[in-house]
């Protein structure tokens, strides 16, 4: 084999360099002494370990690649680097790098919650022992029962109480009074086995389990490996032996901490998901198009109180190019309005809430994002027959006018509460009349979509704060920072958003500044805010007849020409504002990122920064819009510099090796 010797002493240096144990990591421990004084043996001992490393790896890597290391170039992201090969055999993505960015911003944030809410159980339980303990030492008094030579009666009794309430509050309580008295001493013994294995698991709360199901070329797993502490075990799964095998030689690549954490399997995610119930406390979908064929499977995977990333980025798709595509594949009609991407972010959560209700178990979603060419959501997964009843007053259908922006939303479901009772009836409809009621056109129907809140706000600033606080571990912090500031801004009880500009377009009038249309709403008694999904996007709770007031006082400032009488926009400024809008500028007309310049909405960092082609598909003339000319010119050259080894002629290299 032929390496070039730029590439080979590069790749060389970095290997050596690398903290890499390759086949036996465990070949450390061999001269990783206690002692503080080391010999010169010793030290030669460790030399001939690294040598002998080094060499084992370079073995490995010359063995598994088809090529020469003249083919492969070293990515480097955050705190892994992988090595890619010149052809399209594994997908990767540069773009990618803000999806995995607040991927691990998040998954930090879930730990550190984790190990919180792990704490206030054994707080909890803690309490609830003491109490147990309190209540039967007092009923021991009064019933003056002597500790040594209770009654059968009470033993019986006592057995009875451990058999039918299995609450670890009582079983604890039952253990923790085992010396002073008989009865407890009778309750321990029937299930101190038991409650002694149960009570270490639970004190000690386990590194959490993750499992990427789609993994391609590792880069996802080895970065959380090596960047979100206190993380466990990582599963990185792919039904492409290519994949597999470039992930694996990535892992070896990445050193000890990544040959100890991650681990690469060649199988088929859905069956590994459906054989692995409640098993892993992070899931994470990443495919090249739509996750819906992935989400029965993955909602059964994750354990009690874990946490789903699911990204989809078929976005003409949920956008409403093709509605019946969308509805095939989530259950949701999309609406092509200018709040398209955000519905599209609601259609998922609505998708993964119906596979997750199957199962009785329900969503909280943390955090949801669109940004670039896909969308982005984190939802934790609860069991709960109870808590699932409330999923239709989660979900509503979307009206839209076909004429105007006026759309409504019909909930699904209500309930009705009765002392203590509460019953679940379907909604109240239609929420709208048969023709629009502010410029008498028809309406299209949507949905049905997550119509509750798609951010957990505290999650939000949480996350936001830890990214601030650790800039130079995020590649692409100046984004995901943008981005989060944003959304920790929103409404979060508003689903979707207006459009200024739309508004101002159905009217034909020129456009107030957002920061006079905000005031206005602000001083109509409203809330108003942006949107991270649309820069002119504005989230109000204010109803439609409120906004059309405000924009036909604009008008009357603002004057129009003449447009025909039939016109959406000429049937609503016929109309006389019942509401006197004031566009004085309001204090908080301006939130605080914009008040303090912060910027919001960044521009790409580079050309043709956006989707990739598939793995496996040969790049050619027509991807340059797509690529770029430099990245399909060079996939041209190294395909016309490659020929069949029987016809290259023979180099005095090639005799001499």
């Amino acid at each position: 084999m032929l390496f070039a010797e730029g590439r080979f002493l590069k790749l060389q240096l970095k290997l050596s360099t690398s903290t890499i144990t390759a086949i036996n990591r465990f070949s450390l421990l061999k001269y990783c002494s206690s002692s503080s004084a080391i010999t010169t043996e010793q030290v030669n001992c460790q030399e001939q370990q690294k040598e002998h490393t080094l060499n084992s790896i370079l073995h490995y890597i010359s063995s598994t690649m088809s090529t020469d290391l003249n083919d492969y170039k070293i990515i480097k992201e955050g705190e892994a680097e992988i090595l890619m090969h010149a052809k399209n055999e594994v997908f990767y993505n540069k773009t990618q790098v803000n999806n995995r960015d607040i991927s691990i911003a998040v998954l930090r944030e879930f730990i550190s919650r984790r190990e919180q809410e792990h704490e206030a159980t054994l707080s909890k339980r803690k309490k609830g022992t003491q109490k147990a303990t309190e209540n039967e030492s007092v009923k021991e008094e009064a019933e003056n029962v002597p500790r040594e030579t209770p009654s059968e009666n009470h033993e019986s009794n006592g057995k009875c109480e451990v058999e039918e309430n299995t609450s670890p509050e009582e079983l604890e309580a039952c253990s923790s009074v085992k010396g002073s008295a008989k009865i407890a001493e009778d309750c321990s013994t029937a299930g101190e086995q038991t409650d002694l294995t149960e009570g270490k698991g639970q004190v000690e709360l386990k590194p959490p389990r993750v499992l990427e199901a789609l993994s391609a070329s590792g880069l996802r797993s080895l970065r959380y490996a090596r960047e979100v502490e206190g993380i466990g075990q990582v599963v990185a799964l792919d039904n492409d032996i290519v994949s597999v095998e470039a992930c694996r030689r990535n892992i070896k690549f990445n050193g000890s901490v990544a040959i100890s954490k991650v681990e690469s399997h060649h199988v088929d995610a859905r069956v590994y998901m459906l054989t692995h119930p409640k098993e892993f406390d992070v899931v994470d979908l990443d495919p090249y198009g739509s996750p819906s064929v992935f989400l029965d499977s993955a909602v059964q995977s994750v354990a009690d109180g874990g946490i789903l990333m699911c990204t989809a980025t078929d976005m003409a798709v949920l956008c409403g190019a093709n509605g019946e595509v969308c509805y095939s594949k989530y259950g949701s009609y999309p609406l092509r309005g200018k709040y398209c991407h955000e519905m599209a972010l609601r259609i998922l959560l609505a998708s993964i809430e119906s596979h997750a209700n199957r199962y009785k178990r329900y969503i909280v979603p943390v955090l949801s994002v669109q940004m670039d060419f896909y969308v982005r959501v984190f939802v934790r997964i609860y069991t709960s027959a109870s808590a699932m009843k409330n999923t239709p007053l989660k979900l509503s259908y979307v009206y839209q006018c076909t004429g105007c922006d006026s759309f409504h939303l019909q909930p699904i479901g209500r309930t009705i509460s009765k002392n203590t009772s509460v019953r679940y009836l379907p909604g109240y409809g239609p929420v709208v009349p048969h023709e629009c009621s502010d410029c008498g056109k028809k309406f299209t129907m949507g949905g049905p979509i997550w119509s509750a809140p798609i951010h957990d706000q505290d999650w939000v600033g949480s996350i936001l704060s830890d990214v601030k606080s650790m800039k130079n571990r995020y590649p692409a912090y100046d984004r995901i920072s943008a981005v989060l500031t944003t959304i920790s801004e929103e409404l979060t009880d508003v689903p979707l958003f207006l459009s200024l500009h739309n508004l101002c377009a159905t009217l034909k009038c020129t456009s107030p500044s957002a920061v006079m249309f905000r005031s206005a709403v602000i001083n109509a008694g409203y809330c108003i805010s942006g949107t991270h999904v649309n820069p002119l996007g504005l989230k109000s709770d204010a109803p439609m007849d409120v906004i059309w007031d405000i924009m036909r006082c604009w008008v009357k400032n603002h004057p129009v020409k003449a447009q025909p009488a039939d016109q959406p926009g000429s049937v609503i400024l016929a109309k006389e504002p019942v509401l006197q809008a004031s566009f004085a500028r309001a204090i908080s007309s301006l939130s605080k990122a914009q008040a303090k310049k912060v910027v919001r909405f960044l521009p790409n960092p580079e050309r043709h920064w956006g989707p990739k082609l598939r793995a496996g598909r040969q790049i050619t003339s027509k991807h340059v819009s797509l690529l770029g000319p430099a990245a399909v010119n060079g996939a041209l050259n190294h395909e016309d510099d490659e020929e069949p080894k029987s016809k290259k002629p023979k180099t005095e290299n090639d005799i001499t090796s």
